[in-house]
Order: structure tokens, then sequence, then C-alpha cells
């Protein structure tokens, strides 16, 4: 298997979910411009050791969202634990490196590449001899052949969530012997390196039957460096173990248990000892770091100093006796978008400031440690009550097992950004979407959130890729900085006047929600028409990603069809091309859109409440609805909505913060268009080309009078943008790919239809003993590489969060 990086399919930004969950585009070639690539911004935590160092056997204990629904990663409703098990049992021709770009996976691909380009592109693919299916035939065209005619979208009898790329081929076919692949393109396609990854056997991909409910539940047949061996629905979890026909570096761990524990429940899960590894919150991450600095004693983290526990592993049972499966205690998570990490503000909370859960999980830990599960009776069954000695007994062994915890960080490989909806009202004018744009302090956003985690707080400048990827570069330039005048200007020439007459109305609640109002930015209290109270006062996480976990809204969000005109939706198409109302003038740049004169001096003072006073045009404030989940998953979601309504009431736009339910958040707003502004993520495709068109792709009505606008939410697009990334995906000169993705992002920006703020944090909790697992980045993790240090063995290097 690949030590390089990610399934190119990791991130596919899919309309119900992020298939495989992180995608790929050709590998673009250095040139003069690809200085502007970058770096990655966090490099991977991971706690890297030498296989030589690395026990042999053991049982890593994985904590995932969900048990997957299907292992069939082309399905609509597969999610980020198939993914998983992809990765880990299924073959790849390429995966991403952990500067987010594609490399051959060596142990399956000995080499590929495009051998003509006239009269059609042909790829040669020369497979690694020894790749075997676990039945032992030979991985062969067969299978590639199979999947083609699958995903290609010409038989409507496979139930595929896409076919980008597929529907390009006109042909699969051995070549001059069985390890060679010939696949001809009936057009050029620059993302072939897309294709193939993961690659499932004929048996899975041979019919529809087989395609439809073959790898829902199960693969018969796989081929990495783990099998699949068992998935336990009622325990909720996924068993892989070792496969004895790999061909590859053996795994070091004897078996990987994926168990699904709802994120509030998996600081105590870990504590305990029922978990090894595991994404958590800002706040639970705050609190294991905490009991790990009280340890006494070498501290793993650091080299020299760690003692690997491989041998009480090899056994694959865990070191503390007699505990509940962590699924048994758990609830569900949400299905419908997995949250931005939680983080209130750059100042710590006092015990004044705390929140109820705060001091509940404070509590918590100063005694039982592990009241997730509940009282236990004892073991002759008289009570539920325990001792004191008892007890303290508990809470002292809960306490020493954090202690063997640590939190590893990096950035994860998307980005939050501001969604402004430009089908209508005040931001269906550019101006206005602008002035928005121009008002926020994209810094201090970042700032915000990362800063407190110890990560880089740097902005995002790219729609379409994050530093470090081929086809980033800083395009924001195009829109141009935080600058209060040029906003003002801006409303001002779109007819926005402070003083204006405004007629009164009546406030409309959004479906669904608790209507919430912010004028200043300030923070908002629940509705008291409502009579509840606001739920959404939780310490976790919570801006949405598109994709990850969305079972929810699979039914209603898919076909890209506006949700308004009654149509049920099902899954993205790639090729669509969206509208909007007017197309965006040549240029872009800072103040082109206002004309000379109508911007404020400097040093002048601004009309009396052209600042804090209401702007109106046409008997009608200047109010924007920012539609926010409610509920667990909001804590941080609120605190950047909050930062974000404050600067742009230093420019006259006024807000009303909408709560609505975390199930219909998506359904019944963003992807309906029922909001002006709001908050969620897209995934950072490494073939931007293929992927990001249908999120960027000009709206266009259709003969039904809807509105088909694909993966693009906030229904702003335009011609020039659909032409340039035309070209990036036809083109097989990778230079001029590179640049013309870069020219798209630069149209986007200037659009102002969604505004890129920050990268997600990544914060994973792992036992200090385990190596080569953690927060990875954008890169693939290594599987067969996985473990745990033998005793005495030391790590490369202290993990990158303890530096």
């Amino acid at each position: 298997m690949s030590h390089d990086g990610l399934g190119p399919r990791a991130v596919m930004r899919s309309v119900t979910f992020l298939t495989a969950t992180v995608l790929a585009v050709p590998l673009l070639a250095a040139c003069g411009s690809d200085d502007e690539a970058g770096k990655p911004l966090a490099a991977q935590d991971i706690a890297t050791a030498g296989r030589a160092r690395v026990a042999d056997g053991g049982t890593l204990h994985w904590a995932v969202d969900d048990v997957p629904e299907t292992f069939n990663s082309f399905q609509a409703d597969a999610d980020a634990a198939t993914n998983r098990v992809a990765q880990a049992v299924l073959p790849a021709m390429y995966r991403l490196d952990a500067a987010g770009r594609p490399r051959r996976d060596a142990d399956y691909l000995e080499s590929a590449k495009v051998v003509d380009t006239e009269p059609k592109q042909v790829v040669l693919y020369r497979l690694d001899q020894q790749a075997v299916w676990s039945d032992g035939r030979e991985i062969g065209a067969a299978d590639f052949a199979a999947q083609w005619r699958a995903l290609s979208g010409k038989d409507s009898a496979y139930w595929t969530a896409r076919n980008a790329g597929y529907d390009r081929i006109e042909k699969v076919e051995r070549g001059r012997n069985d390890l060679e692949v010939r696949v001809t393109f009936a057009r050029p396609y620059a993302d072939w390196r897309s294709l193939f990854s993961p690659l499932y056997p004929k048996d899975v991909m041979g019919t529809p039957d087989a395609f439809n409910d073959g790898a829902r539940r199960k693969l018969k047949v796989t081929a990495g460096p783990f099998a699949l061996q068992k998935v336990d629905r009622k325990a909720k979890t996924v068993t892989l173990t070792r496969n004895p026909r790999w061909w590859g570096r053996p795994a070091k761990l004897s078996e990987i248990v994926l168990t699904a524990v709802p994120r509030e429940d998996r600081a105590s899960a870990l504590a305990a000892g029922k978990l090894d590894l595991a994404e958590v919150d800002p706040a639970d991450a705050r609190r294991i770091e905490t009991a790990a600095k009280g340890s006494a004693g070498a501290d793993a983290s650091a080299p020299g100093a760690a003692e690997g526990t491989g041998a009480a592993r090899k056994s694959g049972k865990s070191e503390h006796s007699g505990k509940a499966d962590p699924s048994e205690e758990s609830g569900t998570t949400d299905d419908e978008q997995q949250p931005d990490d939680e983080q209130q503000s750059d100042e710590k909370k006092t015990d004044g400031d705390k929140t109820d859960d705060d001091k509940k999980t404070d509590g918590d830990q100063k005694t039982d440690g592990d009241k997730s599960g509940g009282e236990k009776k004892s073991d002759d069954g008289d009570s539920d009550e325990e001792s004191t000695d008892g007890k303290a007994s508990r809470a002292a062994a809960a306490k020493d097992a954090s202690r063997d915890l640590e939190v590893r960080r990096s950035l994860e490989p998307a980005y939050t950004q501001l969604a402004l909806n430009g089908s209508e009202g005040p931001l269906a004018d550019e101006r206005v979407r602008r002035a928005v744009a121009r008002a926020l302090d994209r810094k201090e956003l970042a700032k915000l959130v990362l800063r407190p985690l110890g990560l880089p707080a740097e902005p995002v400048g790219s729609h379409l890729a994050l530093s470090g990827q081929a086809a980033y570069a800083d395009n924001s330039g195009a829109l141009g900085g935080q600058d209060t005048a040029e906003a003002r200007a801006l409303l001002g020439d779109a007819g926005w006047v402070p003083g204006g007459r405004v007629d009164e109305e009546k406030t409309e609640k959004a479906a669904g929600g608790e209507g919430e109002k912010s004028d200043r930015g300030a923070k908002s209290s629940s509705s008291p028409k409502s009579g509840k109270k606001d739920d959404s006062d939780g310490d976790d996480e919570g801006t949405y990603i598109v994709g990850e976990d969305d079972k929810g809204r699979r039914a209603s969000a898919g076909d890209g069809k506006d949700q308004r005109s009654g149509h049920d939706g099902r899954h993205l198409a790639q090729d669509g091309r969206p509208w909007v109302g007017r197309e965006l003038s040549q240029g872009g740049m800072a103040g082109a859109y206002a004309p000379k004169g109508t911007a404020a001096p400097k040093g002048t003072a601004a009309p009396a409440g052209s600042a804090s006073g209401v702007l109106a045009k046409d008997g009608k404030a200047l109010n924007l609805r920012f539609v926010l989940p409610s509920g667990e998953g909001s804590e941080t979601l609120r605190a950047v909505a909050e930062r974000i309504s404050s600067m742009l009431v230093k420019v006259g736009i006024r807000t009303q913060i909408t709560k609505v339910s975390e199930a219909s958040y998506f359904k019944d707003h963003i992807a309906s268009g029922q909001y002006d502004l709001a908050l969620y993520s897209w995934p950072a495709s490494a073939f931007p080309a293929t992927d990001a068109r249908p999120i960027y792709a000009k709206p266009v009505p259709a003969a039904d009078g809807s509105l088909t606008v694909e993966q693009n939410y906030t229904r702003v697009g335009t011609d020039q943008v659909d032409q340039l990334f035309d070209r990036a995906v036809a083109t097989l000169d990778e230079d001029e790919a590179r640049d013309l993705l870069r020219k798209a992002d630069s149209r986007i920006w200037a659009a102002a239809g969604s505004i890129p703020l920050y990268q997600r944090p990544q914060l994973v909790a792992a036992r200090k003993d385990l190596v080569n697992a953690g927060a990875f980045g954008f890169g693939t993790p290594v599987y067969e590489d996985m473990g745990f240090l033998k005793k005495g063995a030391v790590r490369d290097a202290a993990s990158p969060s303890q530096k």
C-alpha cells in the first residue's frame, strides 16, 4: 500500500456526502507559478516511528461516527467510515501525499502514463505482478472494465452516486499481457489519475444487482493489507484483520476495530481504555491534555521516554478488564454533516463563564471519570452504589488512563466558508455581496477558531485548493481585503442609504427554525415566542461538511434541483451549468464595482447613522437572514457568525440570526436556498477541475421552471467560470490546467458568492504508544505501518503539537 497519502476519491464533493471523503486532479507539474502553492500550513501529526520499533500484533480501537450503511464507495449513502474501510482493504491506483497531491501506489501500480493523445487519449496501466485479490485471482483488466461499465452512467440499473471521469472513457481493454490495462478516452480527461481508486473486484461491479446490493453489508473479496472480517451492527463495530494474501509489507496490527462512538462520549471511552484513537472536540482535547500534564514520570511524547505496551496489545484485549463495549453506551451521531471544531473565544473560560456542560464534565473528571456508561453493579449484584474507596479507585484509574493519552493536531483538508445566497433579495446584487466580503476581517475569524488550538491562523486564499496543493494560489486579491469605506461605497452605489424610509413589516421565521435576531452581532437568545430554551448552548463543534455523514438529507438534496420547485433530489450531477441573474464584469479588483467618487474620503466622518443606523432601499431595511444550526455542534458556528455580524453592522448591514434544527439545516435551508448568509465547509479536492465544477457552475433554469444548481448552493455563477473549468479538465498540459484553475478561482472570488475563511482544525486523541496514526491532514493513512511501540522503543521525534 502506498505510503504517500489519501485516496484520490477520499474527498469526493457529493451533494449527499463526500464520497470516499477525499478526491483528486492530475498531478500538475512544477513550473514557475508552482511556488504559489506553498506548503501545507500544518504538518501531519501521527507520531512516526520506523517499522522496526513497532510491535507485531495488537488491536487498534478506532472511533468512527457510524457503522457504514454500505461498503461501496460509489453509492449515495457511503460515508467517511466507508472510505476508511476501503482504504484499508481495497486497491487504489493513486493516493494523496502529505501535501494533498496524488502519488502512484507502488503496491498496485508499477507505472501509469498517457501513451497516446491522438487521435484519442490512451492511458496505459502496468500492474504489480504480485497484486491479487484475496480469492487468489490476479487484479487485471476485467476489474477495470467492470468498474468503468458500472460507473459510466450508461446503464441506469446501476444505482451510482457519481460517474465523473468514467463517462469520458470509450473503452477498457487488456494490453500486451495480463498485467497491462489500456484505457481509451472518448474525450480528453486531465483528471485520469482520479479513476479506479478505490478499485472493486468485478464480482462487485459486474452486474447491477451485485453493484447495488453485493457490497452493502460485506466485502467478500478484498486486496489490501487488511480484510473485512466482521460487521456487528448491534455492537456498532467493524473488524478488519490482516489479509494473509497481502503481498506488500505485512500489517503490524493484528486487527483494527472501528467502533461507532458519538463525539460527546469519546473522551470517557478513551479514558476507560475502550478507544485508542478518536477525533475529539476542542473542549475534550483540553481536558485530555490537562490530565496528561499531571502525569508523573516520563512523557511518552518525548524521544527516548516512551515505552510501548505492544505486548499487552498483542492479545487484542484492552488493558482495562471488565469494560462494556463503548458502543453500548453511545447514542447516534448527527447524520446531517460533520461539524467544525468548537471554539468560543480567544480567552479561556473562567468558572463563571463555563456552560453547564463544562461544569458537568469537570465534575465528572473529579469523580468517576467514566459516567457515560452509568453506575455498574458490583460483582455480587448487591446494589448500584459503590463504596467511597471504590469510587476513588475508579477515579484514579481513569486519571491514570488519561495520562497515557495525548492530542495530535493538524488541519483538515477542508475549509469553512461564508456562503451568500445570490438568487434573490439584497444579495442578488453583486455589489452588496462584495460589500459583505469587504466588511470581513478574515484573518480575525481564522484567529478566533484556530489560535486557541495552537494551529496556524491563516485565512484560506482559494476556493479550489488549500496551501500545499498544486492548484493553490491566494487569489483573494480579485475581491480585495477588508475595507470599511469601500464596503459602504458599494452599498451606496447599490442604492442602500442611511436614514431611508423603512416600511413596517412582520418578521417571518425561517422554515423549521427558531427565529433569533442579532442586529449588531450580539449574542442571540431564543425566540420568546417559541417558549423553548435555546438548545444550542452545547460545548461541541459546529460548522457543517457537505457529503460526510449526511444520510439525513440524501433523499432530498442530491440531484441539484432547486428544492423550492418541489423536485426531490437524488445525487450530484457532474456536468450541469447553473444560472445566475447577471454576468460578472471583467476585472474584479478592489473597488471595480464602485464608481469613482462614491467612497467617503479617508479621515472624513460618514453621515450620521451610516455605520450604526439602518440602511434602507425602496422602503426595506438591509437585514440579512443568517441561518445557523441549533443544538449540539453549534458553538463554533455561533462564535464565528456573531463575529461576522459585528463586522457587518459597522458598514450598516444588520443580520437576523435564525437557529434551525440540525436535521433541517442543510435540507430545508442551504440546499433549498432559504437563507441569505450561512456557514458550511467544503473539502479540498486534489482534482478540482472535476470536483469543484458542480460547486461553482452557473445555475440554469430547467424546462419545468425549477433551477438546476447542482452543488452551487449560493446560486452564483458565470459562463466564464464554467468555460475555464471545461478547458482545465480537457487539457493534458498540466501547467496550463493549473493556470486555468487559478483563473477560475479569481473569477469565483470576484463574484463574491462564497468567501473562504479558514481551514478546519483536526484534533485526534491517541494513546501515547500508538504510532504512525493520528491527525493525518491531507495524507492517506498507511494502515500496514500503524501499531504500538515495542517496550523501550521511542518515536522518531516529538509530536508537532508537543513542540
